[in-house]
């Protein structure tokens, strides 16, 4: 099983300079593959592989206006048409939509790293190439401070290395060998997870984890972010010269500041998801059970929406599945149009007319009365139940 860790770099203004550079090479050499794809399937011809792509990109580093290639990582270059190459191919193969051109503006800097000259120490890694000179006094400029010690394991196989850039900072994620832990015996009753917008998961054993957007910190947080917004755009009008608008350094940074508080939210709900989905796998369940939700669809609904955002439920799914498999815990996903909320807990009774605005189900045919979410958790435990058991 290959575990994916995420940890960010403190780069120094030299690193940052070149880093950015990386990104911007990787950038390049990705529209320039595409851009050759394009032109050979216009022209009729065959696909061009990732090799005869990597070949007219050799001879396109000869000429003098793109000598600056070589200041480069070769690595960097290669992986990056690689992605084009694989991108392309999707679109063909219909598992994709056309791919589009990397924006400088609107696409993450990012880059590849090779994984066979990466090296970790417990407080730095070492990247390729980004000192310019072979000096032992230059190449000091090759390692990096992790912000956390001790996190990635020294001295084993790494697996595709990406180097990312958030807005703020840098990050580096890669990919470790670890042994598949094996599934365990159903000796615990298994969980049953319903999710929403009012509380953020509702399990079968009676938990209820609320929303963390309803808090008086978030609700804060989020107000100072509209303030922030209003007063970047007031500064736009205010620097506009004809029909263009003039970027001065105080809207960079009150850009930089939103950017920033953005960034927060976004790490708190990711905190409290990842609390959350810990506590649940500690009770070590036999089962879990989650509906397969279409955030897509709701997502349309313009009332919905920003609370669907919000709640990243899309995240929460994905992050319980991945530390169900982790520790041998059996994930079940429900079908999409299983009726757990309409369906009664205890007699099975399916009550046709249920609306999104009952909070309490009532059966009229045994009479139970229950909270809806909680129904509808007890409903995907039952569920996943007979699944393990088939």
């Amino acid at each position: 099983m290959i575990k994916t860790i995420r940890v960010m770099i403190i780069p120094n203004n030299k690193q940052r300079t070149r880093l950015f550079q990386f990104a911007g090479t990787a950038r390049f050499a990705y529209n320039w593959a595409l851009q050759e794809e394009k032109k050979n399937h216009e022209a009729g011809e065959k696909f061009l592989s990732d090799y005869e792509l990597r070949k007219r990109f050799t001879q396109l580093k000869q000429e003098d206006k793109y000598k600056w290639l070589y200041t480069i990582s070769n690595n960097v270059c290669k992986q990056a048409i690689k992605d084009a190459v694989i991108a392309y191919k999707k679109f063909f193969d219909g598992l994709a939509k056309f791919p589009k051109y990397k924006s400088r503006k609107r696409n993450r800097p990012s880059f590849y790293a090779d994984p066979l000259k990466i090296k970790f120490t417990n407080t730095h890694v070492k990247l390729e190439a980004i000192a310019l000179s072979r000096k032992n006094s230059k190449q000091q400029l090759n390692w990096f401070r992790l912000a956390e010690h001790e996190r990635i394991p020294v001295n084993t196989k790494y697996f595709n290395p990406r180097v990312s850039f958030d807005g703020i900072n840098w990050f580096l994620t890669v990919g470790i060998e670890y042994d598949a832990h094996s599934t365990k015996k159903c000796i615990k009753t298994g969980i049953g997870i319903d999710v929403g917008v009012k509380d953020l998961a509702i399990c079968s054993s009676g938990h209820f984890y609320k929303n963390i957007n309803k808090t008086r910190r978030m609700r804060r947080l989020k107000q100072r972010g509209r303030r922030l917004q209003r007063q970047i755009s007031r500064k736009y009008i205010k620097n506009k010269k004809g029909e263009s608008y003039q970027k001065t350094r105080n809207i960079v940074k009150s850009e930089k500041k939103l950017i920033t508080l953005n960034h927060r939210l976004t790490n708190i709900r990711t905190n409290y998801i990842q609390q959350i989905t810990t506590e649940i796998i500690k009770r070590e369940p036999s089962f879990v059970v989650m509906e397969d939700l279409n955030v897509k669809g709701m997502m349309k609904n313009k009332h919905l929406a920003k609370a669907v955002q919000e709640q990243k439920l899309a995240e929460f799914y994905r992050i319980m599945q991945y530390k169900c498999n982790w520790n041998g815990i059996i994930f079940i996903t429900a079908d999409r149009f299983y009726a757990s909320s309409k369906i009664c807990s205890e007699c099975g009774n399916k009550k046709l007319d249920l609306k999104l605005s009952d909070r309490t189900y009532r059966c009229e045919h045994c009479g139970t009365v229950i909270n809806r979410d909680l129904n509808a958790s007890v409903n995907l435990y039952h569920y996943g139940k007979l699944a393990v058991n088939h």
